[in-house]
C-alpha cells in the first residue's frame, strides 16, 4: 500500500453519530431514512455527538410522559366502560402500593447502574475524543510528509553531487579527511586552544603587577626628565656661550656628564 492510497482512506468521512455508534447493539434500522434526523449527517463531530445525545435525551423524556399519560387514560376508560365496572378494594390498593414500592426500589437500583454506565461511557467518550483529535493531527502530519520527502531527496542529491565535487577538486583537504584522523585533528586544535587560554589567563593575572611596576617606573624617570631638561637647557646656553666666545668648558663637561647618567639610568631601567 502505498502512501496517498493510506492518506485516502484515513481521510474517507467517516459517520459519527449516535445511531451509527448503536448498530453493532441494536437491529439495524429500517433502510427508509428521515431526512430529518439530527443523527444521520455524515459530516459528525464530537461537539454534534454530544448534541444529538443531549437531544435524544430530551426526546425519551417526553415519551416517557405520553406514554405513561396514554397508559394512565386507557385503563380508567377500560375501569369506567367494563360491564360490571371494575372496582377496587383497599386490599388490592395496599398490595399494588406494596407492588409498586417495590418496583421503585428496583428502578432507584437501575438508575444507580445506569449512572454508572454513563459515567463510564462519559470516559471512555472523553477519551476517544483524545484519540479521535491525536489521529487526525497525524493526518496532517502524514499530508506533509511527501513533500518533505522529495524536499529531503532534493537536499541529499545536492549534497551528493557538492560531496563528488569536492573529491575531484579538492579546496579543504581537511573536508575529506576520515573520522580518526578528523578526531585526532580536533583534539589537538582544543589542546593548542586550553594552552592559549591559559596563558591568556596567566597574563591577565600578571597584568596588575605589571601595571603596578611602570607606575613606578613612571614616578622615578619624573626626576630624571625634569634633569635631562635643565641640562639640555643648560647645555644650549653653554653652546651659545661658545659660540661667542665665552667660557662653556665647564657646562659642557657637566652635559657629558648628564647625559652619560641618563644613559646609564636607562640602560638600568630598560626604557
Amino acid at each position: 500500500m502505498d502512501v496517498e492510497t493510506a492518506l485516502s482512506r484515513l481521510q474517507a468521512p467517516s459517520q459519527l453519530s449516535i445511531l451509527a455508534l448503536s448498530h453493532p447493539l441494536l437491529e439495524p434500522p429500517t433502510p427508509k431514512k428521515r431526512a430529518s434526523d439530527i443523527s444521520e449527517n455524515p459530516d459528525r463531530t464530537p461537539s454534534a455527538l454530544q448534541a444529538d445525545l443531549v437531544h435524544y435525551q430530551e426526546l425519551f423524556a417526553k415519551l416517557r410522559f405520553s406514554y405513561v399519560e396514554q397508559v394512565t387514560k386507557e385503563r380508567f376508560l377500560r375501569a369506567v366502560t367494563a360491564s360490571p365496572p371494575e372496582f377496587v378494594n383497599g386490599a388490592q390498593n395496599a398490595e399494588l402500593e406494596a407492588e409498586l414500592k417495590e418496583m421503585k426500589a428496583g428502578l432507584k437500583d437501575k438508575k444507580a447502574e445506569v449512572k454508572a454506565i454513563v459515567g463510564e461511557l462519559e470516559e471512555k467518550g472523553t477519551e476517544l475524543v483524545s484519540r479521535y483529535e491525536g489521529v487526525e493531527l497525524q493526518i496532517r502530519q502524514l499530508e506533509s510528509l511527501p513533500d518533505e520527502i522529495v524536499d529531503l531527496q532534493t537536499t541529499i542529491e545536492e549534497l551528493e553531487n557538492a560531496a563528488q565535487s569536492d573529491r575531484l577538486h579538492p579546496t579543504k583537504p581537511e573536508l575529506l579527511m576520515g573520522l580518526q584522523p578528523t578526531l585526532e585533528l580536533l583534539s589537538s586544535k582544543e589542546t593548542e586552544l586550553a594552552d592559549l587560554d591559559a596563558k591568556i589567563a596567566a597574563l591577565q593575572r600578571e597584568q596588575p603587577e605589571k601595571q603596578r611596576i611602570i607606575a613606578g617606573l613612571e614616578t622615578e624617570l619624573e626626576p630624571l626628565r625634569l634633569r635631562k631638561e635643565a641640562a639640555v637647557k643648560s647645555a644650549n646656553e653653554a653652546k651659545r656661550g661658545k659660540e661667542n666666545g665665552g667660557l662653556g668648558d665647564n657646562l659642557e663637561l657637566q652635559g657629558r656628564w648628564l647625559r652619560g647618567v641618563e644613559a646609564g639610568l636607562k640602560g638600568m631601567l630598560e626604557v
